[in-house]
């Protein structure tokens, strides 16, 4: 831990709030500047709480009085108050890496391109079955600093960035898990899948040789970086070949994902590391396999929407990235009407041209800008651009009957046409629902 007095916290959403609260509890004098506007929850929180705040601009006279900074995860290194507080000498680390100061309990850390939401809460929901009072936290839900100074656990489980974990030092969780890496967020590493990767391997910068490291043992771009040494942690490795249909092997148990809502190759993949990770938390196999029939996943994962005139409807909105979209498409049994696009993030679609040959009848653009699905796509399979929700959901059901499925997974980033992703998928779900005749 290093020694100060003043704390300065950069950004005033979910993860500076709880890191200003968490610091302010802890005896630190707190300053959060938010460059944007505050929401009336945030500035109601800060001011019960006692802490300073400003928002709209940063005064960087004011700023430059902190021993320590903890900059949100959504500020990158290139903003100029970030490289203004960087060149004078400050101290800037990560809300995960700041709440870890204060805490002695076990940490679960979960990272990876693809996955980390469903993976994080399935671990949660099997030790939650298994007895042990454990938290969910970090970019999920309640920010991991908020949790610590708030609602204690003896044991975290946290969701992880590669934002996140960009700024850490120190933080060492207990049971780290590293899914995959696949290009994605090339924007804020400036096209280097190095500064990417290296970001992700962060979660186990500090792990000892007690510790456990859980990897996908069929990502080249893991299994080529993982050195090991006398220093290095427990590796385990998780494959595919652990699976066969709906059956998993993990650790000499069997499990079986049939009734489960862990649809695809890829959710038996988060199926196996969180079964992995739970089996090491002490929880027996029985309450695990009764833990898998019982696990709701977030929406806008493979989210059975609903079903009209034999045309099922799925709503994977979070399907942000190409690889995604390859595992929501590989994972689905009748012909598809795909439904995509969004601000594209420089997508190379070449891997998805044989599911398309293989699965997709139609595809549907929604973007502002359909040029590169055009481009890749156009001439493959029957293409049209259709901007608004609900006409689109309506010509998909048409090219998808008497029996198909019609899927939205957008492999694009959301901005250009809502606010976000659940923005989206909820529009997708209404628009659906409307079809059916439902409110």
């Amino acid at each position: 831990m290093i020694p100060g007095k003043r704390l300065l916290v950069l950004g005033g959403g979910e993860s500076g709030v709880g890191a200003a609260i968490l610091g302010k509890r802890r005896g630190w004098d707190v300053f959060l500047s938010e460059k944007g506007a505050l929401t009336d929850s945030f500035q109601q929180t800060l001011q019960e709480e006692s802490i300073p705040f400003e928002s709209g601009a940063h005064h960087i006279l004011r700023l430059m009085t902190a021993d320590v900074v903890v900059k949100s995860p959504g500020i990158p290194d290139s903003a100029p108050v970030v490289k203004k507080l960087l060149d004078s000498g400050k101290t800037i680390i990560s809300e995960i890496e700041f709440a870890s100061w204060y805490t002695q309990s076990l940490i679960i850390g979960i990272t990876g391109t693809n996955g980390k939401t469903t993976t994080t809460r399935l671990i949660w929901h099997l030790l939650h079955c298994g007895g042990v009072d454990a938290g969910l936290a970090g970019n999920i839900g309640r920010s991991f600093a908020a949790m610590v100074a708030l609602d204690p656990h003896p044991v975290y489980v946290l969701e992880l960035s590669s934002f996140q974990l960009e700024g850490v030092r120190q933080f060492r969780p207990d049971i780290a898990l590293l899914l995959n890496i696949t290009p994605d967020h090339m924007d804020r590493y400036r096209n280097s899948m190095e500064s990417y990767a290296m970001a992700k391997f962060q979660i186990t910068a500090n792990q000892r040789p007690s510790d456990l490291f859980l990897i996908n043992g069929d990502d080249l771009e893991i299994t080529s970086r993982c050195k090991q040494n006398e220093n290095a942690p427990r590796l385990v490795k998780i494959s595919q070949s652990f699976s066969c249909g709906n059956r998993l092997e993990v650790a000499g148990y069997l499990f079986s994902l049939e009734n489960t809502v862990l649809m695809g190759r890829h959710n038996a993949l988060n199926a196996a590391f969180a079964i992995q990770a739970a089996l090491a938390m002490g929880v027996n196999s029985k309450t695990i396999q009764e833990g898998l029939l019982k696990f709701r996943n977030d929406p806008h994962r493979l989210e059975k929407v609903a079903s009209a005139d034999g045309v099922v409807f799925i709503n994977d909105s979070k399907g942000t990235n190409v690889d995604a979209v390859y595992y929501a498409l590989e994972a689905m049994q009748q012909p598809v009407v795909w439904l995509a696009g969004g601000l594209d993030k420089g997508n190379d679609y070449g891997q998805l041209k044989p599911l398309m040959a293989s699965r997709v009848k139609a595809l549907i653009a929604i973007g502002a800008d359909n040029r590169p699905l055009k481009r890749a796509f156009g001439k493959m399979v029957p293409y049209m651009e259709i901007a608004d929700m609900q006409q689109a959901v309506r010509e998909a059901h048409r090219l998808a009957l008497p029996e198909g499925t019609v899927l939205l997974s957008p492999a694009c980033a959301s901005f250009d046409l809502y606010r976000n992703y659940e923005d989206r998928g909820n529009q997708f779900r209404a628009a659906v629902h409307q079809l059916q005749g439902n409110p």
